[in-house]
């Protein structure tokens, strides 16, 4: 199995056989080599890695091998290369470029405990507390996007809820312009048939008052008439 870090381990240990048995029916182990201190504790730090390939459990240990000069400026050409090779981002949230500095920073731990297991372990407490401020800030992250989903969907819906009243308002608007010109026109109509019947009225009225003065006009005459003919001796 390709290690593909930047972490260096030893060689891979076959810790079980699987389905092969020896003579006794107990499945063949290879013997664990003994721990030094420093190993623990670099065990500690890196848990080793397990995998099963073919019914077979490998195991592989973080090296224990004290770095040189060369090694770290390997490291840094190979930690380059790795993040042309995968295409990481510059800049901005990129997980490709966070993982392999993650990877970077263990192979820095790894280093240094060697050389100084309490400043292994004190970079550890570093390392830990970096990537806690890193979780504290991807929540933060995943809850303000999920904030403005909300957000958008609530102003969606409010838009969809506006566009509906303000077609409701428009139809109510065409029924009431409507209305308030049918209203208009049976005002106008009314006010047409009493204009009307006004001067119907009014000229109905001027020929009652026509046709009195004139016959009071031929009873004065009449009146008139007969006071001026002679008496009778």
């Amino acid at each position: 199995m390709s290690s593909g870090s930047l972490v260096k381990y030893n060689t891979p240990i076959l810790v079980n056989l699987g389905a092969k048995k020896g003579k006794g029916g107990d499945k063949k182990k290879e013997k664990t080599p003994a721990v030094t201190q420093t190993e623990d504790i670099l065990n500690s730090i890196l848990p080793p890695r397990e995998w099963t390939e073919d019914g077979q459990l490998w195991v592989q240990y973080v090296s224990s091998t004290p770095a040189t000069r060369l090694d770290v400026v390997n490291l840094q050409q190979h930690l380059d290369h790795q993040l042309q090779a995968r295409q990481a981002r510059e800049t901005g949230i990129c997980p490709i470029r966070e993982e392999l500095y993650a990877q970077c920073f263990d192979e820095l731990i790894r280093q240094i405990t060697i050389n100084c297991a309490e400043r292994g372990l004190l970079l550890l407490r570093v390392r830990d507390e970096a990537r806690m401020t890193i979780a504290a800030y991807e929540t933060l992250y995943e809850s303000s996007i999920a904030y403005g989903i909300r957000k958008a969907l609530m102003a969606e819906q409010k838009r969809t809820d506006l566009n509906a009243e303000m077609m409701h308002l428009a139809l109510r608007k065409k029924d009431l312009k409507a209305e308030a010109d049918s209203l208009k026109a049976a005002f106008q109509e009314s006010q047409q048939k009493a204009q009307e019947k006004r001067e119907a009225e009014e000229k109905i009225h001027a020929d009652d008052i026509e046709r009195i003065v004139r016959t009071n006009e031929q009873l004065k005459t009449s009146l008139e008439n007969m006071l001026a003919a002679p008496s009778k001796k």
